[in-house]
């Protein structure tokens, strides 16, 4: 579903855009492309926004701001940096269209089935998986982290720049916590960039108008994780990371949605950390 947000950006004109990927939409499987490709009318585009708005209020302007956020944070560190390791890849492209990362070594960590999925589509893009890549398949909350990254040639020796989008409402405490054991073995100088789902959603107090997102995450028990932004700084520290911004989606909003002029609402829910290691 992010990568298929991020095609049908596409299709508005270059000074509407959020964030620009040509590649997105040659990532998605063929019924996923057809339907993107519909969306390049106008009138079906934004009445599928204007339906996915209704149901999951701030979804589509908050998946956007954040990949445009995280992209900038890499390309304005890229000097700094000897790797990146994506943690929960999905079908992400950064890798493979930001031209500061070119060459750049990349290690791209997700489960099994998206890790085959991925790999697939892009070798029919682009013929072969690029010589700077690592595809691992790995399960957060099973797995060892640092024994997969360095059994495919990771060191962390090397300043690193770590994303992790998306992932963390999906695990459990002890997966969030085994994931930040092994980043506290990060070279001093290294960042991480990483989302994560408000505590009061997900314990009921604080809906944030998104009721049905509630019962479709949480009381399905999609959702396990999450964090208030105040605790966040002691949690870190304790791993040897501070705290450089912790943004809500009102303000990537305010830098990356009101510029286009469109009208797009954003999640209180989720938020994004940018942290360095100390």
């Amino acid at each position: 579903m992010p990568t298929a947000v991020v095609a049908v950006e596409q299709s508005f004109p270059p000074a509407q855009r959020i964030i620009d990927d040509s590649l997105a939409v040659r990532l998605l499987p063929p019924g996923a492309r057809t339907f993107v490709r519909l969306l390049r009318h106008r009138w079906m585009r934004d009445w599928m926004i204007g339906m996915i708005e209704k149901s999951d209020p701030g979804i589509w302007g908050g998946l956007l701001c954040r990949k445009r956020y995280i992209d900038e944070k890499l390309v304005a560190f890229r000097n700094e940096i000897g790797a990146v390791v994506n943690l929960g890849a999905g079908f992400d492209t950064r890798p493979y269209r930001l031209a500061a990362l070119s060459g750049v070594p990349v290690w791209e960590v997700d489960q099994g089935e998206n890790i085959k999925a991925k790999e697939k589509r892009l070798r029919k893009a682009f013929g072969s998986i690029p010589a700077n890549i690592q595809l691992i398949a790995l399960d957060f909350d099973r797995d060892e982290l640092g024994s997969a990254l360095a059994g495919r040639g990771y060191s962390m020796d090397q300043p690193t720049f770590f994303v992790w989008e998306a992932v963390t409402q999906y695990l459990t405490e002890r997966g969030v916590r085994a994931t930040f054991d092994w980043l506290a073995r990060a070279r001093a100088g290294s960042r991480l960039a990483f989302t994560y789902v408000r505590r009061d959603f997900l314990n009921g107090k604080s809906l944030y108008g998104w009721e049905s997102g509630y019962r479709r995450f949480v009381a399905r028990k999609i959702w396990l994780f999450g964090m208030q932004p105040e605790d966040w700084p002691g949690f870190l520290e304790d791993y040897g990371w501070r705290i450089i911004e912790d943004a809500g989606y009102d303000e990537l909003a305010a830098k990356y949605i009101v510029p286009t002029g469109r009208r797009l609402a954003y999640t209180l829910v989720e938020r994004m950390v940018y942290a360095e290691k100390v």
